[in-house]
């Protein structure tokens, strides 16, 4: 069976509305290590191999907002598609207490490798979706509620952004307005590395763009997926509306 990094779904879909999701899956690819990077299986079903739930979410939002949707089918600890070429995280050798033992010596022709098998295919095929006229950009990620030794993390969605809050800002708005939910505004991080995604793909073209983190808990499984991408898309397009982009 031929290894495909990315999912797509809904090419054709004519929503201005592209959504992303860049840590979707926990898939390593057989070309990388037989398939395993020698971490436990608990490990990868963990937040340090992939953002639990968003890519549910993602392909409902897609549904919803009538845009294409395109995922990653890698792991992040394989190599992370939301880093630059050149990031010095871009292969992980440690993460969140757990040492990734397929990383700690992997080379610089492993890293050539794993970019040419996964990571630029994924971002040549969401350059071409980005493209399409007046494409506004929405990156779908999900975070631990509690990294090891840390203080527990009360968002329930994060709204990020870097240079660009053309949309962001509105949406945190509109998010608040709401009055159930606790929102992040550049929580639980910061909305911007160097050569991530949204740094690709909406700051140099000057595309609208936005990225939002939701706590994993709370989209483990289906049932949560839907209903907060139900409850999301129609307060997305409201803030789209509201900037006049």
């Amino acid at each position: 069976m031929t290894y495909t990094p990315f999912f797509l779904h809904g090419e054709t879909r004519p929503g201005r509305w592209l959504i992303t999701c860049d840590h979707a899956s926990n898939t390593v690819p057989p070309q990388v290590g037989g398939g395993d990077l020698g971490l436990p299986r608990p490990d990868m079903e963990r937040h340090i191999a992939y953002d639990v739930g968003a890519y549910g979410v993602a392909r409902h939002l897609g549904e919803l907002l009538d845009g294409p949707v395109i995922a990653s089918n890698f792991s992040r600890l394989v190599i992370d598609p939301n880093r630059g070429e050149d990031d010095p995280t871009l292969l992980m050798k440690i993460y969140d207490g757990s040492v990734i033992p397929a990383n700690r010596e992997a080379d610089a022709a492993e890293r050539e490798c794993r970019l040419d098998l996964c990571y630029r295919p994924y971002h040549a095929a969401q350059a071409q979706l980005a493209a399409r006229a007046h494409a506004v950009i929405l990156s779908v990620h999900s975070y631990t509620r509690q990294l090891r030794g840390r203080a527990p993390r009360p968002w329930e969605v994060g709204v990020l952004y870097a240079r660009d809050d053309r949309l962001a800002r509105p949406l945190i708005r509109v998010l608040e307005a709401e009055g159930d939910m606790i929102v992040g505004d550049n929580e639980p991080y910061s909305g911007h590395l160097p050569g991530d995604s949204i740094d690709k793909h909406a700051l140099p073209q000057g595309r609208p763009n936005v990225l939002i983190e939701l706590r994993n808990d709370l989209i483990v499984d289906e049932t949560g997926q839907r209903a907060w991408a139900e409850r999301l898309a129609p307060l997305l397009q409201r803030a789209l509306e509201q900037t006049g982009l």
